[in-house]
Protein backbone atom coordinates (compact mmCIF):
# COMPACT_ATOMS: atom_id res chain seq x y z
CA UNK A 1 0.00 0.00 0.00
CA UNK A 2 2.76 2.43 0.97
CA UNK A 3 4.75 1.74 -2.20
CA UNK A 4 1.60 1.99 -4.30
CA UNK A 5 0.88 5.45 -2.90
CA UNK A 6 4.43 6.63 -3.57
CA UNK A 7 4.32 5.23 -7.10
CA UNK A 8 0.99 6.88 -7.84
CA UNK A 9 2.12 10.19 -6.38
CA UNK A 10 5.29 10.38 -8.47
CA UNK A 11 3.48 9.33 -11.62
CA UNK A 12 1.12 12.26 -11.16
CA UNK A 13 3.88 14.66 -10.11
CA UNK A 14 5.74 13.91 -13.33
CA UNK A 15 2.62 14.12 -15.50
CA UNK A 16 0.86 17.13 -13.96
CA UNK A 17 3.32 18.76 -11.64
CA UNK A 18 3.57 18.72 -7.87
CA UNK A 19 1.39 21.74 -7.13
CA UNK A 20 -1.33 20.58 -9.51
CA UNK A 21 -1.60 17.14 -7.88
CA UNK A 22 -3.86 16.69 -4.86
CA UNK A 23 -4.04 13.95 -2.28
CA UNK A 24 -7.43 13.00 -3.78
CA UNK A 25 -5.72 12.52 -7.15
CA UNK A 26 -3.11 10.26 -5.60
CA UNK A 27 -5.53 8.01 -3.72
CA UNK A 28 -7.79 7.78 -6.77
CA UNK A 29 -4.92 6.52 -8.91
CA UNK A 30 -3.73 4.15 -6.18
CA UNK A 31 -7.29 2.87 -5.67
CA UNK A 32 -7.44 3.57 -1.94
CA UNK A 33 -9.21 6.04 0.36
CA UNK A 34 -7.87 9.26 1.89
CA UNK A 35 -7.68 7.57 5.29
CA UNK A 36 -5.22 5.05 3.90
CA UNK A 37 -3.02 7.84 2.59
CA UNK A 38 -2.84 9.67 5.90
CA UNK A 39 -2.17 6.43 7.74
CA UNK A 40 1.21 6.35 5.99
CA UNK A 41 1.91 10.02 5.26
CA UNK A 42 0.96 13.03 7.37
CA UNK A 43 1.06 15.32 4.33
CA UNK A 44 1.64 15.43 0.59
CA UNK A 45 5.24 16.53 1.24
CA UNK A 46 5.92 13.36 3.22
CA UNK A 47 5.11 11.13 0.24
CA UNK A 48 8.07 12.73 -1.56
CA UNK A 49 10.42 11.59 1.23
CA UNK A 50 8.95 8.22 2.21
CA UNK A 51 12.19 6.60 3.36
CA UNK A 52 13.81 9.25 5.53
CA UNK A 53 12.08 8.33 8.78
CA UNK A 54 13.31 4.76 8.48
CA UNK A 55 16.80 5.93 7.56
CA UNK A 56 16.93 8.34 10.49
CA UNK A 57 15.88 5.55 12.84
CA UNK A 58 18.56 3.27 11.36
CA UNK A 59 21.19 5.99 11.80
CA UNK A 60 20.23 6.61 15.42
CA UNK A 61 20.34 2.88 16.18
CA UNK A 62 23.70 2.54 14.42
CA UNK A 63 25.23 5.31 16.51
CA UNK A 64 23.78 3.90 19.73
CA UNK A 65 25.38 0.50 19.04
CA UNK A 66 28.86 1.90 19.66
CA UNK A 67 28.66 4.90 21.98
CA UNK A 68 32.33 4.41 22.92
CA UNK A 69 33.85 4.26 19.44
CA UNK A 70 37.62 4.71 19.37
CA UNK A 71 37.22 7.10 16.44
CA UNK A 72 33.85 8.87 16.79
CA UNK A 73 34.44 10.91 13.62
CA UNK A 74 34.78 7.66 11.69
CA UNK A 75 31.56 6.49 13.33
CA UNK A 76 29.51 9.51 12.27
CA UNK A 77 30.95 9.29 8.76
CA UNK A 78 29.83 5.65 8.58
CA UNK A 79 26.40 6.73 9.86
CA UNK A 80 26.15 9.27 7.02
CA UNK A 81 26.87 6.50 4.53
CA UNK A 82 23.54 4.91 5.53
CA UNK A 83 21.81 7.87 3.89
CA UNK A 84 23.82 7.35 0.71
CA UNK A 85 22.84 3.69 0.58
CA UNK A 86 19.19 4.67 0.90
CA UNK A 87 19.51 6.89 -2.18
CA UNK A 88 21.58 4.33 -4.08
CA UNK A 89 19.01 1.56 -3.51
CA UNK A 90 16.70 3.18 -6.07
CA UNK A 91 18.66 5.58 -8.31
CA UNK A 92 15.72 6.28 -10.65
CA UNK A 93 13.44 7.36 -7.81
CA UNK A 94 16.21 9.34 -6.14
CA UNK A 95 16.97 11.28 -9.34
CA UNK A 96 13.26 11.98 -9.92
CA UNK A 97 12.90 13.27 -6.38
CA UNK A 98 15.99 15.45 -6.74
CA UNK A 99 14.60 17.05 -9.90
CA UNK A 100 11.24 17.59 -8.25
CA UNK A 101 12.68 19.25 -5.16
CA UNK A 102 14.73 21.60 -7.37
CA UNK A 103 11.51 22.88 -8.93
CA UNK A 104 9.31 23.23 -5.84
CA UNK A 105 10.46 25.72 -3.19
CA UNK A 106 8.25 24.13 -0.53
CA UNK A 107 9.93 20.76 -1.06
CA UNK A 108 13.38 22.32 -0.84
CA UNK A 109 12.45 23.77 2.53
CA UNK A 110 11.09 20.41 3.64
CA UNK A 111 14.29 18.71 2.51
CA UNK A 112 16.37 21.16 4.53
CA UNK A 113 14.39 20.26 7.64
CA UNK A 114 15.11 16.58 6.98
CA UNK A 115 18.83 17.27 6.54
CA UNK A 116 18.84 19.24 9.79
CA UNK A 117 17.42 16.21 11.63
CA UNK A 118 20.27 14.04 10.34
CA UNK A 119 22.79 16.67 11.41
CA UNK A 120 21.21 16.91 14.86
CA UNK A 121 21.40 13.12 15.30
CA UNK A 122 25.12 13.14 14.51
CA UNK A 123 25.79 16.11 16.79
CA UNK A 124 23.87 14.58 19.69
CA UNK A 125 25.93 11.41 19.39
CA UNK A 126 29.18 13.39 19.48
CA UNK A 127 27.98 15.55 22.37
CA UNK A 128 27.23 12.44 24.40
CA UNK A 129 30.84 11.28 24.35
CA UNK A 130 32.98 11.57 27.51
CA UNK A 131 34.69 14.90 28.26
CA UNK A 132 31.87 17.42 28.01
CA UNK A 133 32.19 21.16 28.23
CA UNK A 134 31.30 23.96 25.85
CA UNK A 135 34.39 23.34 23.70
CA UNK A 136 33.36 19.72 23.07
CA UNK A 137 29.81 20.82 22.25
CA UNK A 138 31.12 23.27 19.67
CA UNK A 139 33.37 20.60 18.15
CA UNK A 140 30.43 18.17 17.98
CA UNK A 141 28.31 20.70 16.12
CA UNK A 142 31.11 21.63 13.73
CA UNK A 143 32.00 18.01 12.94
CA UNK A 144 28.34 17.05 12.40
CA UNK A 145 27.84 20.00 10.05
CA UNK A 146 31.02 19.11 8.15
CA UNK A 147 29.96 15.48 7.73
CA UNK A 148 26.54 16.46 6.39
CA UNK A 149 27.99 19.10 4.06
CA UNK A 150 30.61 16.72 2.63
CA UNK A 151 28.11 13.89 2.21
CA UNK A 152 25.49 16.08 0.54
CA UNK A 153 27.97 17.73 -1.79
CA UNK A 154 29.01 14.35 -3.21
CA UNK A 155 25.46 12.98 -3.19
CA UNK A 156 24.01 15.93 -5.11
CA UNK A 157 26.81 15.75 -7.64
CA UNK A 158 25.84 12.12 -8.25
CA UNK A 159 22.14 13.03 -8.53
CA UNK A 160 22.90 15.82 -11.01
CA UNK A 161 24.65 13.22 -13.17
CA UNK A 162 21.36 11.25 -13.28
CA UNK A 163 22.73 8.64 -10.92
CA UNK A 164 25.68 7.64 -13.08
CA UNK A 165 29.12 6.97 -11.71
CA UNK A 166 30.21 5.55 -8.38
CA UNK A 167 28.29 7.36 -5.64
CA UNK A 168 30.05 5.52 -2.82
CA UNK A 169 33.47 6.46 -4.14
CA UNK A 170 32.47 10.12 -4.39
CA UNK A 171 31.06 10.19 -0.86
CA UNK A 172 34.08 8.33 0.53
CA UNK A 173 36.38 10.94 -0.98
CA UNK A 174 34.33 13.81 0.47
CA UNK A 175 34.11 12.25 3.93
CA UNK A 176 37.83 11.55 3.78
CA UNK A 177 38.45 15.28 4.00
CA UNK A 178 36.37 15.43 7.17
CA UNK A 179 38.23 12.51 8.72
CA UNK A 180 41.59 14.00 7.82
CA UNK A 181 40.59 17.28 9.43
CA UNK A 182 38.73 16.12 12.53
CA UNK A 183 39.65 12.46 12.94
CA UNK A 184 40.91 11.11 16.24
CA UNK A 185 44.58 11.26 15.37
CA UNK A 186 46.74 12.52 18.24
CA UNK A 187 48.60 15.69 17.39
CA UNK A 188 52.06 16.09 18.85
CA UNK A 189 52.46 19.31 20.80
CA UNK A 190 54.88 21.73 19.23
CA UNK A 191 58.31 21.46 20.74
CA UNK A 192 59.52 24.55 22.46
CA UNK A 193 62.59 26.06 20.87
CA UNK A 194 65.46 26.82 23.27
CA UNK A 195 65.84 30.49 23.95
CA UNK A 196 68.92 32.24 22.63
CA UNK A 197 71.06 33.98 25.24
CA UNK A 198 73.37 36.70 23.99
CA UNK A 199 76.05 38.24 26.16
CA UNK A 200 77.45 41.55 24.98
CA UNK A 201 80.50 43.16 26.57
CA UNK A 202 80.55 46.87 26.05
CA UNK A 203 82.71 49.72 27.34
CA UNK A 204 81.17 51.71 30.18
CA UNK A 205 79.93 55.02 28.88
CA UNK A 206 79.52 53.75 25.31
CA UNK A 207 76.65 55.50 23.50
CA UNK A 208 73.41 53.58 23.29
CA UNK A 209 73.53 53.36 19.51
CA UNK A 210 76.85 51.51 19.84
CA UNK A 211 75.39 49.04 22.37
CA UNK A 212 72.44 48.33 20.08
CA UNK A 213 74.78 47.88 17.13
CA UNK A 214 76.84 45.35 19.08
CA UNK A 215 73.71 43.43 20.09
CA UNK A 216 72.50 43.30 16.45
CA UNK A 217 75.92 42.10 15.34
CA UNK A 218 75.87 39.37 17.99
CA UNK A 219 72.46 38.09 16.78
CA UNK A 220 73.62 38.20 13.18
CA UNK A 221 76.63 36.05 14.03
CA UNK A 222 74.38 33.56 15.84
Amino acid sequence: MRDALVGAAFQLFLERGYEETTVDDIVALAGVGRRSFFRYFPSKEDVVFPDHERCLADMTAFLAEDAGAQDPVQRVCDAARLVLRMYAENPTFSVQRYRLTRKVPGLRAYELSVVWRYERALAEYLRGLPAGGSADTLRADVVAAAVVAAHNNALRSWLRSDGTGDAELAVDKALGYVQDTFGSVPVEPAREQPEDVVVVVSRRGAPMWRVVQEIESAFARG
